[in-house]
């Protein structure tokens, strides 16, 4: 796999492997950061210091584990960091209105992810991982560092709320 060669060489010291490590996982990190921050700004210092954290603690990575979710609960952690220090100053729309950020499934899916900004962080944040960059439940657990039982009940209580916040929507949409 990439993600091992790239542990490997950028534990030897190759600056090359890491651009190209920074190249293959920067654009996804943004995302997710500016989904669970709600701020462009506060997503790009989250990514650039989850960048360091991992230049800087690539030892520490247990190789005989993936990689994707020891990243990503660096990253989790780093906006939830900023998130305690800074209150968000920007919503959901000026990262919908980014063509830079855009996915196909952003510009098609804005009632889905208003709703899923409009959910408490506890709910919110396990859905992102699981259906935005489809972790699996016990990725979402190791990422959060929370009991299976309770990430399984964050997503349950996350659905029925967005199926309630969205049920307005499509009853407006049959009329």
């Amino acid at each position: 796999m990439q993600q091992e060669k790239w542990v490997r060489k950028i534990r030897a010291g190759d600056q090359a492997a890491f651009r190209e490590f920074y190249e293959a996982y920067a654009g996804a990190a943004i995302r997710t950061a500016c989904a669970i921050t709600n701020n462009r700004e506060m997503a790009k210092d989250a990514v650039q210091e989850t960048f360091i954290r991992v230049y800087r603690q690539i030892d520490s990575f247990n190789q005989e584990l993936p990689f994707d979710p020891w990243f990503y609960r660096i990253l989790t952690n780093e906006c939830l960091r900023l998130l305690k220090r800074e209150s968000p100053l920007s919503t959901i729309e000026s990262v919908l209105n980014d063509p830079s950020l855009a996915e196909e499934s952003f510009d098609q899916l804005t009632d889905l992810y208003d709703s899923i900004q409009a959910l408490d962080d506890h709910n919110r944040i396990p859905l992102i991982l699981k259906y935005i960059k489809g972790f699996s439940e016990k990725e979402i657990a190791d990422i959060l560092e929370l009991n299976l039982n309770t990430v399984k009940s964050r997503l349950f209580k996350g659905r029925m709320r967005l199926r309630e916040q969205l049920e307005p929507t499509r009853k407006e949409d049959k009329s």
